[in-house]
């Protein structure tokens, strides 16, 4: 059977005790002992081991000294932080030679790394942007974004900007609709952050310097690429000032061109998508909204053009000309 010092259902300190129980203690030592119907009401006391039979009388607990019931606790932690020295340094003596080697020959970076788990993504990103010391850009596709996801970006934006980084990031239309975004701007707006939106964006991407850029590795969010070639990070800026550069600064006005019979930019989008032939729930994704509101537009851009059917739709939008005016 476990000793009450080793088995996890007791109390560890004397601050886990209930009041009433470290009352009575201080009473038993003060007396002497103590009776057993009273710590009744505070069993925390015999878990604790504070107490024991008087031998004299079975109605009666006489007090463990606390120098006593101090060293019973304290000896498994003892040991336990002996063991844990132990294997470190073990583990220390394992990998020796294994340092010895790798400071011989440093490692080479591998200009394509797959990142597998969010951990390790996270990780790396971490290091990226810990070592970036000029500029950080970010394409950040898809609507609103969550708090969690926000609160993440404002403490790794926040030591970036304060020792000079400058931040420069794309996102959709969409988000200017959500006020968690519109919160961490504000929280953000100390000249060295700029935002701009798009209607459409590609994958997300995060560059750091002319260093270091991180990409998706296909549809699973917990797969990235993490790429250190200079022609392939050169590239993806080059993609990056290209999207800047159509992009609208989030606080000013997107300009639409008007389009007959109402129709609105976002819908005009959705028509040339839907001409592509993309379907619903491609054309939610690629513009940051949900099915639902883009089912809606649809509805809206059917009923505007005096749509019947889903076929009869695209033919009336090749011929009202309303694509003839997207840039």
């Amino acid at each position: 059977m476990p000793s009450t010092a080793t088995n996890p259902t007791h109390p560890h300190s004397l601050a886990e005790l209930c009041d009433e129980g470290a009352q009575l203690y201080a009473s038993a030592l003060s007396a002497g002992r103590i009776a057993r119907v009273e710590v009744e009401a505070a069993p925390c006391l015999l878990d604790f081991a504070l107490l024991h039979p008087d031998p004299d009388d079975a109605n009666w607990l006489r007090p463990v000294p606390p120098s006593v019931a101090l060293a019973q606790r304290l000896h498994p932690l003892e040991r336990e932080i002996l063991d844990k020295r132990r294997l470190s340094i073990e583990l220390t003596e394992s990998f020796e030679p294994f340092m010895a080697l790798s400071a011989q020959s440093p490692a080479p970076t591998h200009a394509i790394t797959v990142l597998e788990g969010l951990d390790r993504i996270n990780a790396a990103l971490n290091l990226a942007t810990a070592e970036c010391h000029t500029e950080m850009l970010t394409i950040q596709p898809g609507g609103r974004r969550s708090e969690h996801i926000l609160n993440q970006a404002l403490e790794r934006d926040r030591p970036l900007t304060a020792r000079g980084v400058r931040i420069r990031t794309l996102y959709q239309h969409t988000v200017r609709h959500s006020q968690g975004t519109m919160a961490y701007v504000d929280r953000m707006a100390d000249g060295r952050v700029q935002i701009r939106t798009l209607e459409e964006l590609i994958e997300r991407l995060i560059i750091c310097d002319d260093t270091v850029a991180f990409i998706p590795a296909g549809d699973q969010h917990d797969f990235a690429l993490e790429l250190r070639h200079p022609g392939l990070v050169k590239y993806l800026i080059k993609v990056f000032e290209q999207l800047w550069r159509r992009g609208v600064p989030l606080l000013e006005e997107v300009p639409y061109d008007p389009t007959p019979d109402g129709i609105t930019g976002v819908q005009r989008t959705i028509a040339k998508l839907l001409v592509e032939g993309h379907v619903d729930e491609a054309i939610a994704r690629r513009l940051g909204m949900n099915v639902r509101t883009c089912r809606a537009h649809i509805a809206k851009l059917a009923a505007a053009l005096g749509s019947g059917s889903r076929a009869q739709l695209g033919y009336l939008i090749a011929r009202s000309g309303i694509l003839e005016t997207d840039r």
